[in-house]
């Protein structure tokens, strides 16, 4: 017997040996062990679909599929004699289906590809307690928003044409939906780490992920826990949510259009150290005041209006600044980057990032991108004033303020 053939066959058995081990393990506290298929049964079911295989080479495919019904008819009389006894499931009788296919495939000289599949189906079914568990913990909104994500990123956006159309041909379909998938892929990372962090690591830990999904949003939230005893950690949090602004604009340039990167890089990064800088300051005078507000509320991860609402938004400023390019030159893309950036940092961003990649000054877009990022820190520190008070103002306010000079002086110098 050729070598080649005795390790596609010792693949093929070790695959069902692997996944019949999980298996053995799985049901150890069954009432009568003997009546769980286990690692015997799962090699000799790896065994025998590597030996289908050859018997394949032959005599033909049909051979193949006959062992292979055979097989499946034997699983399927051994669930029903089982299934009458209680609450029995498919697992085991799906898994020595796929450990047949997964021999077979060993043979077919696919020994990698077939081993690989066996420590992922192995691995998958070990991890029987912690899926249900993730299943019972998951809301309807929470499973319906990454639902939406993947249709939006999956099905949807592989589908709109990839070409300019409109006005200076400003409207890609393709591009601008690819940006509104980029937004609503941070955010809800940011909402599945917080799940899963929660409150334990404290309002910093929160704020900084609650930034990368909205900063406005969380500073206006944070804003509103203003309390004596709170008040430096607040303005902690504070500062490191407005901070996050500056990288994920990064990452977003970095995505659409990394040629403004070098420009932007260290203006930024010096924005957000003194950021940074100032809320370690207030975190570690926070220290001597542990006491800490419940955990910020967390909305839904995802949903569709608002996603559509961002895209027209997108629309409406790529159609502005194209136009505010022709009639007004640079100043129109300041004025609007300015009126843009109080609402929303991240759609101008895209917005001139994309505009450069297609003809855009570079240095217009970078000054555009800064002047919004400077208009949306002013109205964080006016909605601190508002909402949170004049304590939480004048502590926070002039390390964004100093920041947003350090980042000016950097881009002015560079």
């Amino acid at each position: 017997m050729p070598l080649e053939l005795l390790l596609n066959l010792a693949t093929a058995l070790g695959a069902g040996l692997l996944i019949g081990a999980e298996r053995g393990w799985s049901g150890r506290d069954h009432a009568n062990p003997e009546l769980v298929a286990g690692i015997r049964t799962f090699g000799l079911t790896g065994l025998f679909g590597g030996l289908a295989a050859v018997a394949a080479e032959h005599l033909g495919v049909a051979a193949w599929i006959t062992l292979f019904a055979l097989l499946a008819l034997l699983v399927i009389a051994g669930y029903l004699v089982d299934a009458p006894g209680g609450d029995h499931g498919m697992t085991s009788e799906v898994a020595m289906l796929l450990t047949f296919l997964l021999g077979s495939l060993a043979v077919a000289e696919s020994r990698l590809l077939a081993g690989g599949a066996a420590i992922v189906v192995a691995l998958l079914l070990s991890l029987k307690g912690k899926l249900h568990g993730a299943l019972r913990r998951l809301s309807e909104a929470e499973l319906g928003g990454a639902l939406k994500l993947l249709f939006i990123s999956v099905v949807l956006l592989p589908a709109l044409p990839n070409q300019g159309y409109g006005p200076w041909q400003a409207l890609n379909p393709y591009t601008t939906w690819l940006m509104v998938v980029l937004i609503a892929g941070i955010g809800f990372a940011a909402y599945v780490a917080i799940r899963l962090l929660g409150e334990r690591h404290g309002l910093l830990v929160t704020a900084l992920l609650g930034g990368m999904v909205s900063s406005t949003a969380m500073t206006l939230t944070l804003a509103r826990l203003d309390a004596p005893r709170l008040r430096a950690a607040l303005v902690a949090a504070l500062l490191a949510t407005s901070a996050l602004m500056f990288p994920r604009v990064l990452l977003e340039v970095s995505v659409l259009n990394p040629a403004l990167l070098d420009a932007l890089l260290l203006p930024l990064l010096a924005a957000a150290a003194v950021y940074a800088a100032g809320a370690l300051l207030f975190y570690l005078r926070a220290a001597e005041h542990p006491e800490q507000a419940a955990e910020p509320p967390l909305k839904n991860p995802f949903e569709l209006l608002p996603a559509l609402r961002f895209a027209a938004l997108l629309v409406l400023i790529l159609v502005l600044v194209e136009g505010a390019r022709h009639y007004l030159g640079d100043m129109g893309v300041y004025l609007v980057s300015l009126l843009s950036g109080t609402t929303d940092v991240d759609a101008i961003t895209l917005s001139l990032a994309r505009s450069a990649r297609d003809g855009l000054d570079a240095d217009l877009a970078v000054r555009g991108i800064y002047i919004a990022v400077v208009s949306n820190s002013l109205v964080k520190a006016a909605l601190i004033l508002v909402v949170g008070g004049r304590q939480l103002a004048l502590r926070s306010a002039p390390v964004m303020l100093a920041g947003l000079l350090a980042g000016a002086a950097v881009l002015l110098l560079r």
